[in-house]
């Protein structure tokens, strides 16, 4: 009998769909806010809606939690919701969450964001650096000034807040 690579023919068919970085861009409306850097749109037309829920690429906002995390959700809102968000998607997180470029009102979410000094870069997978780095020169200048979360004593950064909660959670749970 002879060995036929059936397994093969799923991978197939992944490879002729375009790259989600390649992805054309959405228009949509902001109906939600979680945080700093994740927000809920409604896209479509009226009978044919679908909701997503998206993570902004390349920054990181403060957790709820954190300080400054429900003043950054805050100024997210201001910025998108209840309106109009062109969102171009780039991956897709271990959440499930789109991860996409947002512009709301024609106004970049991520450098409004950095530049107000309500989340920092988060350069995953080289995203930042890929969009020329101007985020970087964005949160320096925020950082100089003394902007938002860069007003307190010793701003933590969000991945460095939810290690110290897992292993002070975890630290815990064994005593």
């Amino acid at each position: 009998m002879r060995f036929r690579p059936v397994f093969l023919l799923p991978f197939t068919f992944f490879a002729f769909l375009p790259p989600l970085a390649h992805a054309a861009p959405r228009n949509c409306v902001v109906v939600g806010i979680s945080d700093g850097d994740t927000l809920t749109a409604r896209c479509g037309h009226a009978g044919s809606y679908e909701q997503i829920k998206v993570r902004i690429a390349a920054i990181d906002a403060p957790e709820s939690k954190q300080p400054y995390g429900q003043r950054s959700r805050q100024a997210l809102s201001r910025l998108c919701y209840a309106e109009q968000a062109q969102i171009t998607p780039r991956d897709t997180d271990r959440y499930g969450r789109m991860v996409a470029d947002v512009a709301c009102n024609g106004e970049d979410a991520a450098s409004r964001m950095v530049s107000g000094g309500w989340a920092w870069v988060y350069d995953y997978d080289g995203i930042a650096t890929r969009r020329g780095g101007g985020l970087f020169k964005l949160q320096d200048a925020a950082r100089a000034q003394g902007l938002g979360l860069w007003a307190g004593s010793k701003p933590v950064a969000p991945w460095d807040w939810r290690k110290q909660q897992r292993e002070a959670h975890w630290g815990d749970a064994f005593f």
